[in-house]
């Protein structure tokens, strides 16, 4: 094993250096940003490969010593559809083939994020003789189990089924995560490693809620709800808007809605009637997508963080925003019902329930010793979710992979000498 381990790691669909809430950029952009910087200070060399969404991208860019992000060409150098992605995958195994052709040097492992980076991974660690390391993010079965979404392809759940039998090991966000992967596909306890998604430093800054809402120009007296995310039907943002009607008429409060892009336009509009009928449209703030390193401080400038999701793998939203020292209520789904403490850090409600989130967003609001009580209960239950300690898990799963390989081809050669 090379002294420095080098990784391949493919983020096909999405570039980790996407801004967040987009329509496909979310908690894994974070996640292999973060994880990326850490795993090079542990020791390894990080080569991030993603298909190239403009023209103007360089081919490579070079994010600090040891670790790079190559835009490979597959396809038309534009934003696509990821549901219409899956026609170039081939085009980007060959096309990352070539790439490395110039280099004098192998890849010991591949670290493939989201079904369509799979794909390309299966063929390249074939090729390589390297372990194949996945973690899916999502599963297509398990959105439409929850009705949260209207159109699965067909060739993403045959090719989850069969993938996830296939990669060398799998990196689950959360032990719920891992007994869907068991029960529902079968997955070996053993070839499953469940690593949650972390926190920064910036999120446990100590500033209050004052300061920023000051940085924000958010009017100090009114109540703030926040919500976070892709825009979109998965992310129940017709359920937030309509719980509003709950909310007591002597608060004045705003919605805030971070997310969308020109992809998201048509649910934005969607979402706009919606809170026109209920009557709160001047109510309503779409800010758009926001760097991430820029929500800090919209968290901190919230009373409340909604996450009224259909379905969440974990919920990195619900993470940040307890780290931050704010109170969450979000759909009792997937990671959310795991990392939120129900009762002490923030609430659980059956997804989809408009008037059961308005409730308990509205006790909030009301209660001010509630929220603070709430937020220590976060702020010291996050503690736990550091990007650090994330990745330390990730180089011990990581190591040990590499020495099984190792073992294994000293074994293959002393049996052929």
């Amino acid at each position: 094993m090379n002294k420095f381990p080098r990784i391949a790691l493919l983020s096909f669909h999405t570039s980790p250096l996407a801004t967040l809430g987009g329509s496909v950029s979310g908690g894994m952009n974070v996640y292999i940003r973060e994880i990326s910087k850490r795993l090079i200070d542990k020791g390894f060399q990080v080569d991030i490969f993603t298909r190239r969404e403009g023209q103007e991208l360089p081919l490579i860019l070079e994010l600090s010593d040891g670790l790079r992000l190559f835009n490979i060409d597959a396809g038309p150098p534009i934003v696509v559809n990821k549901n219409d992605l899956s026609s170039w995958i081939d085009n980007f195994t060959t096309s990352v083939k070539k790439t490395i052709e110039n280099f004098d040097y192998d890849y010991d492992l591949i670290f493939s994020h989201y079904w369509l980076s799979m794909l390309a991974g299966e063929t390249l660690a074939n090729d390589w003789n390297v372990p194949h390391i996945g973690m899916f993010h999502t599963l297509a079965e398990v959105k439409l189990e929850a009705l949260a979404s209207e159109n699965e392809p067909q060739e993403r759940l045959e090719a989850e089924r069969r993938l996830i039998g296939k990669l060398d090991r799998i990196i689950a966000a959360t032990s719920d995560e891992e007994e869907i992967m068991r029960t529902i596909y079968g997955v070996p306890a053993n070839n499953i490693n469940v690593v949650p998604l972390g926190v920064g430093p910036d999120f446990f800054e100590e500033r209050t809620q004052k300061q920023a809402r000051e940085k924000l120009n958010f009017i100090d007296e009114d109540k703030i709800i926040l919500a976070v995310g892709r825009v979109e039907p998965l992310k129940g943002l017709d359920v937030l808007i309509r719980a509003m009607s709950h909310i007591d008429n002597k608060l004045v409060y705003q919605l805030v809605i971070i997310g969308g892009d020109k992809a998201a336009s048509t649910e934005i509009i969607r979402l706009k009637n919606i809170a026109k009928q209920v009557g709160i449209s001047h109510k309503v703030k779409f800010i758009g997508s926001v760097d991430h390193s820029k929500l800090p401080v919209y968290y901190r400038s919230a009373d409340v963080v909604a996450i009224p999701s259909f379905s969440e793998s974990f919920g990195l939203v619900a993470v940040e925003a307890m780290a931050s020292g704010v109170p969450v209520v979000a759909s009792d789904v997937g990671g959310l019902a795991l990392t939120v403490e129900h009762g002490r850090a923030g609430f659980l409600v059956q997804p989809g329930c408009s008037d059961q989130f308005g409730e308990k967003i509205n006790l909030l609001l009301c209660d001010a010793k509630l929220r603070h009580k709430f937020a220590r209960v976060g702020v010291e239950n996050m503690k736990s979710y550091s990007w650090d300690a994330v990745t330390l898990q990730l180089c011990n799963i990581f190591q040990s992979l590499l020495e099984d390989r190792s073992k294994i081809s000293i074994t293959s050669e002393v049996a052929g000498a």
